[in-house]
């Protein structure tokens, strides 16, 4: 008799120490992003980015060329080679930047993202900035900073919530 009532003690010792060290759901997502970013082709940045609804992932993206066609990585950074500072000249890039391609990844499949949560791992520019308001997203949740403040006035005037993610783990 005193065994199993130890042995129940020790269950839920364990149990209550698992949920104790289980991660909110921003980390959760936030860990899946960076995840997602390892997919990258890119050769300049690394960017993940997942969509969210309910607490259930609707698509996933990543930066890199369009499907099926050659990767940076196999023919080169055009923006790269002419000497281009980051976050200018997107227009010239091959590539396709994370948050678009979640976007359409949900379009692809046909699943609304209105009211949706992006959870990226870099804060989005201004023309993901658009395309992230007129699909609905409802909150963005970033951790690297590109600062873009016509992106940051956007995202104000359409009351997305915007939330840089700082992972304090607490001891």
């Amino acid at each position: 008799m005193r065994e199993t009532a130890s042995l129940e003690l020790s269950k839920q010792t364990v149990r209550r120490d698992s949920v104790q060290k289980r991660p909110s759901w921003d980390e959760y997502f936030m860990q899946i992003a960076d995840l997602v970013s390892t997919r990258s082709t890119c050769l300049r940045r690394q960017v993940g980015a997942l969509l969210v609804k309910e607490r259930r992932i609707i698509a996933t993206g990543y930066n890199g060329a369009p499907r099926g066609l050659p990767h940076c990585a196999e023919v080169g950074c055009l923006r790269q080679q002419l000497g281009i500072p980051s976050g200018e000249r997107h227009e010239i890039c091959r590539g396709i930047h994370a948050e678009q391609n979640a976007i359409l990844q949900a379009a692809l499949y046909g699943v609304s993202t209105e009211g949706a949560v992006l959870y990226c791992t870099t804060q989005p520019c201004a023309q993901c900035t658009k395309i992230l308001i007129n699909a609905g997203v409802s909150r963005i949740v970033y951790c690297g900073d590109y600062p873009d403040p016509l992106a940051q006035e956007l995202l104000q005037q359409a009351d997305v919530v915007v939330e840089r993610w700082t992972n304090h783990k607490e001891g």
